[in-house]
């Protein structure tokens, strides 16, 4: 199934320097929020402490709420409406390896300020600091294994130059991902990091296609130059990469507005990175081969 001509003909490896010059700039804008935020916003996943979800009948004030942990003793806590006026999501840095415990004390005082039956503790979870500390460099790891691994495959499939070339288009895409999540301050926890993990096969499957497309025509039309290639290779695969686009994107669309506040973060960054794996397919991998040959030729 196509959409588009079969003798369509754009110049996308032309519009490469406008292409890179935005994704620096959105690259530029990410590490500023990153100084200016002191570091990524980690959820409980990474940070350790705990996480409580009540639900209320009716409509609560935060600062009421806000009053009754601070007789608790909880430390530092970040009390926001999860998803409607009604569901509150409290983060703590408070731990206690007694959850049973933790979750009778919060109960009784809230009891205190509240009707009892005017709300309801939805979950109580914990993350003991260390252990937050293991997942976030697990976390780290898997994205690093992963990188290394498609190295490993693309060089035995293709050449190293592919290779190069893919890596760099995935990690612009987990840089520019990352700055999207700085900029709406999105937390990032163990869903994201599987979120990222998902854009990084995403993105490399459509770097994939264009990438064999490439190589075949390079035995085909050996008279063209290299640039002229690229750009036929791209537009031949343009069609196929249009509609594995849209309809995935359908599907995240979906998610992030009919799947409820549990996995909104999770369609955010799925969302961004279909946007962006195929921008990267087309605009870094591809050129970066470009600039890769270029700096062949001059050396013979």
């Amino acid at each position: 199934m196509k959409i588009l001509k079969s003798d369509i003909s754009i110049d996308f490896v032309g519009k490469k320097r406008w292409a890179m010059f935005l994704s620096f700039f959105i690259i530029i804008i990410g590490l500023i929020l990153f100084i200016v935020k002191g570091g990524l916003k980690l959820g409980i996943d990474f940070s350790g402490g705990t996480l409580i979800q009540l639900q209320f009948k009716e409509k609560v004030s935060i600062d009421k709420i806000r009053v009754s942990f601070h007789q608790l003793g909880m430390g530092s806590s970040s009390i926001q409406q999860f998803g409607s006026d009604r569901d509150i999501l409290i983060n703590t840095e408070r731990f206690s390896e007694a959850l049973e415990d933790f979750n009778v004390t919060v109960k009784s005082q809230l009891e205190k300020d509240f009707a009892p039956e005017s709300f309801e503790v939805v979950r109580v979870e914990m993350v003991g600091p260390k252990v937050g500390r293991d997942l976030r460099e697990k976390a780290i790891l898997s994205i690093f294994y992963a990188l290394i691994g498609i190295i490993i495959y693309i060089s035995w499939r293709f050449e190293f130059r592919f290779a190069v070339a893919a890596i760099i288009a995935l990690i612009h895409d987990i840089l520019v991902t990352t700055a999207f999540f700085l900029l709406f301050d999105k937390e990032f926890s163990l869903p994201i990091i599987a979120a990222f993990l998902t854009i990084v096969g995403y993105s490399l499957n459509d770097t994939i296609v264009v990438f064999d497309r490439i190589r075949e025509n390079l035995r085909k039309i050996r008279k063209k130059n290299f640039e002229h290639v690229i750009n036929f290779s791209i537009n031949q695969t343009l069609s196929r990469t249009i509609l594995t686009s849209l309809t995935t994107l359908i599907v995240v669309l979906a998610l992030f507005f009919l799947g409820g506040e549990v996995i909104h973060d999770f369609s955010f960054a799925l969302m961004i990175g279909v946007f962006v794996g195929t921008y990267s397919s087309i605009f870094i991998a591809s050129p970066v081969l470009l600039v890769w040959e270029k700096q062949k030729q001059r050396k013979r």
